[in-house]
């Protein structure tokens, strides 16, 4: 859970939060000459009350009552429309600021290196991203500006006690002591379950994230009823938090009612005896409820304010930790933008780690020349996954070299190289939206005869014209209403259709019915030609065609060559996969 590091810290974070509104600081001005203007508007009320009654209502001057009565509702009608204006400016900062922020947030989490998504629970992200930085709206929509309006409601509400009656004022302020002991004391209490409230929050989002999307798994298991004692557990831990903070509302607002109501007897009575020997006027008297109330509700409102401010700091805080992460792929300035890659690829003594010193590849050195066809094998864990991952620059390799066209991939710009890339994964991920949107992943530019020739081209068009509205057909979240085979032809045809010079496919043509694999396998073949493909794959008969085949063992690069050359070795690892797959082979035929 968050700490705070004392006031120092809270007010560097203030400033921080504050600079965020740097954008919009007409709204801020505007919303802070509004809080100035109402404050004492707001307390010319009672005493124009005060005016009515002493000077109007005893002296049987109706002429004057009615003038006064009119400068009192014009009054009142310019304190609401000037109020509304407060409201609406100071949400309207606090949305317009949220809204920069979700942009900058999202963009900055795009940009941030995979390891941080190998390490963070999606619902945390999505808590950060959502959930926190709406919180941070009420530092401006309820927080600061609001206290200050406050604050200033409240020196103008003691200058005009003041000058109504000294006397009174001081009797009314007697028990002041006691609402600030108490509105500090609650303060700090739902400061601290408020954290707590935050930190569960974050905590049930990663949890319910995570089962939803792996609901399937949980299902297959008959895992449900222990993943929801689990949930009631993180369920009742929030629930508890949530109480807590409540439990001291429940508290604190009644005691400064009773506090307030005794202040209120105390000044009666007072008063009372005042009007008796002519030290405190009638209208006074009737006029110092209402100043009572208006100088303890704002004190009594303050306590929650500023516990709503240091919400908005909390928030603030987990927000600024995000975007001060500097775990992302540098993008150096004036990064190389081609065209057109050649495709040439070489790993140099390549060593890489997700953590440190545990390396995964242990240098790695290979060679694909332009428009050949490389073919990884190797078994689970042997590091084939993590070489298509740092030809993207994904990650960064901690020693080595990797060479397009004989430049560092470093040099070139990362979003130029990686358009001219395209992967497809075993694991299809697809976007509720039609199938049309799915292969253009929305972009516009692409005109739909495009789309169709690409289809046609590696023979999926008629699969796709099959289905229920052809193109438009609504695709479910991550193609959920599609089989693996369709879901694999959309990949193909978007791979294409983005007209890649390096192609990469990370087992795509495992888990395929065997009525699409024909269909899949014409895809391959006609994806790769003239282009430099690397080709992940269990199936090794699907390889025959590759130019090359590298075995990688344990995160080393084991055996390099074509098909037939491999199988010449003896005691190769290649040759040793390749017949213990076959007699797989065989013996699944027999038994069938």
């Amino acid at each position: 859970m968050l700490e705070f590091k004392g006031n120092k810290y809270d007010y560097q974070l203030l400033k921080r939060v504050l600079k965020l509104a740097l954008p919009h600081k007409s709204i801020f001005i505007w919303s802070a000459i509004l809080a100035i203007v109402i404050a004492p508007l707001a307390v010319m009320r009672p005493f124009l009350i005060s005016k009515i009654v002493d000077d109007y209502i005893f002296e049987y001057d109706i002429p004057g009552l009615t003038n006064m009565v009119i400068l009192f509702i014009a009054v009142l009608a310019v304190t609401v429309v000037f109020r509304y204006f407060f409201i609406y400016a100071t949400n309207l900062l606090g949305q317009n600021i949220i809204r920069d922020l979700r942009i900058r947030v999202f963009n900055h989490i795009s940009s941030l290196n995979l390891s941080f998504f190998d390490k963070t629970p999606i619902g945390t992200v999505t808590t950060r991203t959502i959930n926190d930085i709406e919180t941070i709206n009420t530092v401006f929509s309820q927080g600061i500006i609001t206290i200050i309006a406050d604050l200033l409601g409240l020196i103008a509400v003691l200058i005009i006690m003041f000058i109504s009656s000294w006397k009174l004022t001081m009797i009314c302020l007697a028990t002041m002591p006691l609402i600030i002991i108490s509105s500090y004391i609650f303060k700090e209490k739902v400061k601290a379950s408020f954290q707590t409230v935050r930190t569960q929050i974050s905590k049930m989002n990663a949890f319910l994230q995570e089962r939803i999307t792996g609901m399937r798994i949980i299902q297959i298991f008959n895992a449900e009823k222990k993943e929801m004692v689990k949930f009631k557990a993180i369920n009742k831990e929030y629930t508890q938090a949530n109480l807590n903070a409540i439990f001291y509302y429940a508290i604190f607002f009644p005691v400064v009612e009773i506090i307030s109501a005794l202040s209120l007897a105390i000044m009666v009575w007072w008063g009372a005896k005042g009007i008796l020997d002519d030290s405190v006027t009638l209208g006074a008297l009737v006029a110092f409820p209402i100043y009572l109330g208006m100088l303890f509700r704002p004190i009594r409102m303050l306590a929650d304010k500023f516990n709503t401010l240091q919400m908005g700091l909390v928030a603030a805080d987990r927000v600024f930790n995000v975007l001060d992460m500097q775990d992302k792929i540098q993008n150096i300035d004036g990064g190389v933008i081609p065209d057109h890659l050649k495709a040439h690829i070489v790993f140099k003594h390549v060593y890489f780690a997700y953590l440190e010193d545990n390396y995964v590849l242990k240098d790695v050195s290979f060679e694909i020349n332009a428009g050949e066809t490389l073919a990884i094998v190797g078994g689970t864990g042997s590091g084939k996954t993590t070489v298509i991952n740092l030809l993207n620059r994904f990650y960064e390799i901690q020693k080595g070299e990797i060479l397009i066209d004989g430049r560092d991939i470093k040099e070139y710009d990362l979003s130029a190289l990686r358009k001219r890339m395209a992967i497809v994964l075993q694991d299809v991920f697809l976007f509720t939206g039609t199938v049309m949107e799915n292969i253009t992943l929305r972009n516009k530019d692409f005109d739909k005869q495009k789309v169709y020739k690409a289809a046609k081209d590696i023979g999926a068009h008629e699969f796709f014209e099959q289905l229920p509205d052809a193109y438009d057909h609504m695709v479910m979240e991550r193609g959920a209403n599609l089989s693996m085979g369709q879901r694999q032809l959309i990949s193909f045809v978007r791979a294409l259709v983005f007209d890649p010079d390096i192609l990469i496919l990370d087992e795509a043509t495992s888990s395929i019915d065997t009525e699409t694999e024909a269909v899949i396998q014409f895809a391959i073949e006609t994806l790769i030609e003239k282009r430099t493909s690397i080709i992940i794959a269990h199936r090794l008969s699907t390889i025959r065609h590759a130019d090359n085949i590298m075995v990688m063992h344990l995160g080393e690069n084991v055996e390099f060559g074509p098909h037939d050359e491999l199988l010449q070795k003896e005691d190769g690892h290649y040759k040793a996969l390749y017949e213990m797959q076959l007699m797989g082979e065989t013996t699944s035929t027999v038994e069938k």
